[in-house]
């Protein structure tokens, strides 16, 4: 009963009301040419 509740308040949600926000990727993934230049390195060893 209660979930029925909840999804009537997310219904009628104003999505209007939020910030616009620019997302910024603080870790991003290395490319794959630098993952087989570590891979190589690392064989060397």
């Amino acid at each position: 009963m209660s979930d029925k509740l909840g999804m009537a308040e997310f219904e009628k949600f104003d999505t209007s009301k939020l910030k616009k926000t620019e997302t910024q990727e603080k870790n991003p993934l290395p490319s794959k040419e630098t993952a087989e230049q570590e891979k190589h390195a690392g064989e060397s060893y």
